[in-house]
């Protein structure tokens, strides 16, 4: 079955809290690719230039596939950006990134502290965080005559199928947004009820 549904973040969130001294500031905020991650990453380690660490990893949905990364940032390696990454992966959270800052108290934690200190710091974060469901979709256009409008109505199922947008002329236009796994019996039911249609096979994230 294609995979086109997953769960992200519906807001940026935080979390703050102190670890034997030092201080860790856990920031989880939406990512739909590299580039948007690496720019907010900026904006974090310019706001929270003084902090010891800016630790960080990220989940992508990819178009189904999954793709992530991390880094330890200067901690040793394994102690902080695998930690975070498994607390988003935890959570079952795709386009979402996070980062943790980090100020050094003066006490040292050791390894297995700071991989403790940097999943906790995430996964309380992230059980916090707002989350909103998300959905692949493919665009049909179809043209409704007018005796045929209201099957064009029954049509709509979301979250499923969406009626994006409707034209009315000499000939009427619908747009629907449909979900791939749903798009082929979708496009078999418009046939069997004579629609003539198009489709266009950009996916589309909504």
């Amino acid at each position: 079955m294609l995979v086109d549904h997953f769960r992200t973040l519906a807001a940026p969130a935080e979390l703050r809290q102190k670890i034997e001294r030092s201080e860790f500031l856990g920031l989880a905020f939406p990512a739909s690719g590299d580039e948007s991650f690496f720019a907010s990453l900026a904006q974090i380690q310019k706001r929270h230039f003084d902090a010891t660490r800016h630790c960080w990893a990220f989940r992508l949905f990819s178009g189904g596939e999954g793709r992530e990364r991390s880094s330890d940032a200067g901690e040793p390696s394994g102690t902080a950006g695998k930690p975070i990454l498994s607390a988003i992966a935890g959570a079952e959270l795709y386009d979402a990134g996070v980062v943790v800052v980090r100020w050094y108290g003066g006490v040292k934690l050791g390894s297995g502290g700071l991989t403790r200190a940097y999943r906790d710091t995430s996964s309380r974060l992230l059980s916090s965080a707002a989350l909103a469901e998300r959905y692949v979709y493919e665009r049909f256009e179809v043209v409704v005559p007018f005796p045929m409008l209201n099957l064009a109505y029954r049509l709509v199922d979301p979250p499923a199928v969406v009626l994006e947008g409707e034209q009315y002329g000499e000939t009427n236009r619908f747009a629907f947004d449909v979900r791939l796994s749903r798009a082929e019996d979708f496009a078999r039911g418009l046939a069997e009820r004579r629609f003539s249609f198009t489709r266009d096979p950009t996916p589309r994230l909504r």
